[in-house]
């Protein structure tokens, strides 16, 4: 053969590796509003930048007829290339090859560029898209994806890892993306479950459609699995994109400073008449955070799920920062099971990545009742109070209005190395409301009085000396915990000054192999 028809021979692999399972198979594909895994990978990556790997292997399997049925690439397009200028490792599960299951020579594929990641010090998303595990190989796929998940697992904390959901995952599947930092899955096309509908049927006889069971509604409002929901492939694609713009290349490096034109020191005079009067009225927090951040952008993270706390991302003079904040607007802005496991999760991620944390309070307490109890509101609150004592990074706390008992604690308080802790001049740091301590301290006075109207007085009398001497900031500030009182219209640059000042923070935890957070 000569030279030339080998440089043909090589031609004409790579065009049939890039169809994957065929023309018919893309076809249909394409005809159920579902992109290839390498159209995927195109809108992802800077144009030109993708460099595939391993796109000629093929799978080893000979049970069943399989070694007459082979394709290039067996189900898995994967390699490295660049957003926004940042190198990441990328795979993508082919729908159109076997159903996108994984073989042994699919899971060498995916944890070769893992390794490669690991070693370079770069993200690693992957796009699944997979029937689960291919049963004509038996125990060999299911090895497969424990060597998966080892990795995974070695990986966490060290680069991120994004995990989106473009199709099925379900079984032994879903444990990768569970185990990495963020999960996204499109609203029409996405499933994730450990056991399918039949099964469900059999065991349990419970019906159940595939959306209900397992769809993105319900992974991102309440199962908590998925941290977005997005409508389909190309906003999930392009969110990733902005995601990474977030995070740092591994946890060495902090995570890039854009350009700011915003001024550090503007001033927005809304945010000094955004708290009602009365303290039992709500209002949204967002609208603070949008003050705050740079250019009022602001990418949350678990948006429908718990929705009385906030997470996400935003930018403060370029440089990026986690938001914790609870929503009055919700529930009161109250901590329970949920909202403490989600808030939970985000401060060790930021902290894992080098990651500043703002953290903005407004919390009555704990939901109290029966129901959070037996579900673990003790360990739960404790895994938020855990990751906030455990961080490291600059972490700076407003507290807008409430800050009652054991939430207050838990809110990134000074006693939890909190570097600096403002507030603003309405809040109430205290161990509760003034109502509820009056019945507490003067409950017995109070039913000593003969009449409704001398028991309404005395004890309005209680709460408006409460209130004078507890309902406010002033206190706290006078024992240092709060850092200082300062004015609504001013924390943008009130924070921005703090985090500037935290460049240069060096804190270590003791030596240890590692923590025992309360899981």
């Amino acid at each position: 053969m000569s030279t030339q028809d080998k440089i043909k021979k090589l031609i004409d692999l790579r065009s049939e590796a890039k169809l994957g399972g065929g023309e018919k198979r893309i076809e249909k594909h394409h005809s159920q509003g579902k992109m290839t895994a390498r159209e995927r990978i195109e809108v992802l990556l800077d144009d030109g930048s993708f460099e595939e790997l391993d796109m000629f292997v093929t799978h080893r399997c000979t049970n069943f007829g399989m070694e007459k049925n082979k394709f290039l690439g067996d189900g898995v397009v994967t390699g490295h290339g660049t957003i926004d200028g940042r190198v990441v490792y990328v795979y993508a599960q082919d729908f159109t090859v076997f159903g996108g299951s994984l073989s042994e020579t699919m899971a060498q594929k995916i944890c070769k560029i893992m390794d490669m990641a690991m070693k370079v010090g770069a993200p690693v998303i992957g796009i699944n898209d997979s029937g689960g595990a291919r049963i004509q190989e038996g125990v060999t796929s299911l090895a497969g994806y424990a060597e998966i998940f080892e990795r995974n697992i070695l990986a966490s904390g060290v680069i991120p890892q994004i995990s989106a959901i473009f199709g099925p995952c379900a079984g032994g599947a879903v444990y990768s993306p569970a185990l990495t930092d963020f999960i996204m899955m499109t609203e029409e096309s996405s499933y994730m479950f450990v056991t399918g509908p039949k099964v469900v049927k059999t065991v349990t006889g419970e019906e159940i459609s595939v959306a209900d069971l397992g769809g993105a509604d319900v992974h991102a409002s309440k199962s908590g699995v998925a941290h977005f929901k997005v409508e389909d492939e190309q906003e999930g694609l392009l969110l990733i994109r902005k995601l990474v713009s977030y995070l740092p290349q591994n946890n060495m490096e902090e995570a890039p400073v854009l350009e700011c034109n915003d001024p550090i020191d503007r001033l927005d005079d809304a945010l000094n008449n955004i708290v009602p009067d009365n303290p039992n009225l709500p209002y949204d927090m967002n609208d603070i955070i949008f003050s705050i951040a740079d250019e009022g952008e602001f990418l949350e993270v678990h948006r429908n799920y718990a929705k009385n706390i906030i997470t996400g991302f935003c930018r403060l003079d370029g440089q990026s920062v986690g938001v914790v904040a609870n929503q009055p607007n919700y529930l009161a802005g109250v901590l329970d099971c949920d909202a403490s496991r989600k808030a939970a999760r985000f401060v060790q991620m930021c902290d894992a990545f080098n990651i500043p944390i703002l953290t903005l309070v407004d919390v009555p307490g704990f939901l109290p009742g029966s129901g959070q109890e037996y579900a673990g509101i003790i360990i739960h609150g404790a895994k938020l109070m855990f990751a906030y004592g455990e961080a490291t990074v600059p972490k700076v706390t407003v507290t807008i209005r409430k800050s009652y008992g054991g939430a207050h604690d838990v809110m990134s308080c000074k006693q939890l190395r909190g570097d600096f802790n403002y507030a603003w001049p309405m809040a109430e740091i205290a161990v509760m409301g003034a109502k509820g301590a009056i019945e507490v301290l003067e409950g017995r006075s109070i039913a000593a009085l003969e009449s409704d109207e001398e028991k309404a007085a005395y004890a309005q009398k209680k709460t408006d000396e409460y209130e004078e001497a507890f309902a406010n900031p002033y206190q706290a500030a006078s024992y240092g915990y709060i850092d200082d009182v300062i004015e609504p219209r001013n924390t943008r640059f009130r924070v921005i000054r703090a985090f500037q000042n935290l460049q240069t923070k060096k804190v270590t935890n003791p030596p240890k192999k590692h923590s025992n957070i309360p899981l």
